[in-house]
C-alpha cells in the first residue's frame, strides 16, 4: 500500500481532533471562566531512503533523503489569557483581573476555578453553583456571613464585609487566590473547575493584589476567552486540511486502481 494513504489517514485524524476542540470552544463561548483549547501537531517519524554523508577529498557532502509518514497530535493546550468582562452588579459575582484562581473546597478536596459566580447557601456560607465552599486566604472554608446581614461587599483585596443586624460593619474574611507557575498544567474536571497536577506548579495561596496575585472585581464576571472570529477561521482551516487529506487518499486509491488494471 502507498505511504501517502496512511499519511492522509493520520492527517484526517489530527484535523478531526482539531475540529473537536474548536467545537468545544464554540460551545463554551458564553461559559464563565472558560479557557479555550488549542491543538498543535507534530510530524511523525520519517523513513530514511538514504543517509547523509560528509564531504570527502574529491566529493561534496550529501543530505539525507527521507519520506515523511504523516502527522500526529502534539498537544492540546489550555490558553489562560484574560477573558472578557461582563458587568452584573451582583456583589457576589467576582472577577479575577490578573493571575490566579479562586479556591474551592469540594467533597474530593480542593479545586480551582476562574468562574466567580458565587452565592449564599441556607447556612449563609459562600458557595459556587455546585455547592462547593469558597476558601479564604488561610486555606479554610467555608466563609460565612452572619444571618440577617445586609450590604455585602467584596473589596479588591478580597476582604468581605457586611452590615449586621445592629447596622455595624463586620468582616467575614478574606478570599484566597491560588497561584500556579504553569496554569496550563491544570486538569479540567468539568463544572468550571480545575484540579492540580504534578506539572501545574502550585506556588501557594496568596492575598489578592500581593506578589502578582489577581485583583478581585466585585459585580462582574470573567467570561470565556474564546474569540469567535478566530475559532471560525481555525474551523475553515481544519475543514480544508481535512478535505485535502481525503483528496490524498482518493488520489492514492486511483493510483492503486491503475496498478490493478495493469493485469487486464
Amino acid at each position: 500500500m502507498l505511504r501517502s494513504m496512511y499519511a492522509g489517514i493520520s492527517g484526517m485524524k489530527g484535523f478531526q481532533t482539531k475540529l473537536d476542540v474548536i467545537g468545544n470552544n464554540i460551545a463554551n463561548v458564553n461559559t464563565s471562566g472558560f479557557k479555550k483549547g488549542r491543538v498543535t501537531f507534530q510530524d511523525m517519524m520519517s523513513q530514511t531512503t538514504s543517509g547523509a554523508s560528509g564531504p570527502t577529498g574529491n566529493r561534496g557532502g550529501v543530505n539525507p533523503a527521507q519520506v515523511g509518514l504523516g502527522s500526529q497530535l502534539g498537544s492540546i493546550d489550555n490558553i489562560h489569557t484574560q477573558g472578557f468582562s461582563q458587568t452584573t452588579n451582583n456583589p457576589l459575582d467576582l472577577q479575577l483581573q490578573g493571575d490566579g484562581m479562586f479556591i474551592l473546597e469540594t467533597p474530593d478536596g480542593q479545586a480551582y476555578t476562574r468562574a466567580g459566580n458565587f452565592y449564599l447557601d441556607a447556612d449563609d456560607n459562600i458557595v459556587d453553583s455546585d455547592g462547593n465552599y469558597l476558601v479564604d486566604v488561610d486555606g479554610d472554608a467555608p466563609i460565612t456571613i452572619d444571618e440577617g446581614a445586609t450590604s455585602i461587599s467584596v473589596e479588591q483585596d478580597g476582604t468581605i464585609t457586611f452590615v449586621d443586624g445592629n447596622n455595624e460593619p463586620q468582616e467575614a474574611g478574606q478570599i484566597g487566590i491560588a497561584i500556579f507557575s504553569n496554569p496550563e498544567g491544570l486538569e479540567k474536571d468539568g463544572g468550571n473547575v480545575y484540579t492540580n497536577t504534578n506539572n501545574a506548579g502550585l506556588v501557594g495561596i496568596m492575598e489578592p493584589e500581593v506578589d502578582g496575585a489577581a485583583t478581585i472585581v466585585s459585580g462582574a464576571l470573567e467570561m470565556s476567552n474564546v474569540d469567535l472570529a478566530e475559532e471560525f477561521t481555525e474551523m475553515i482551516t481544519a475543514q480544508r486540511g481535512f478535505q485535502a487529506n481525503t483528496r490524498i487518499i482518493t488520489t492514492s486509491d486511483e493510483i492503486l486502481q491503475e496498478l490493478v488494471n495493469l493485469k487486464r
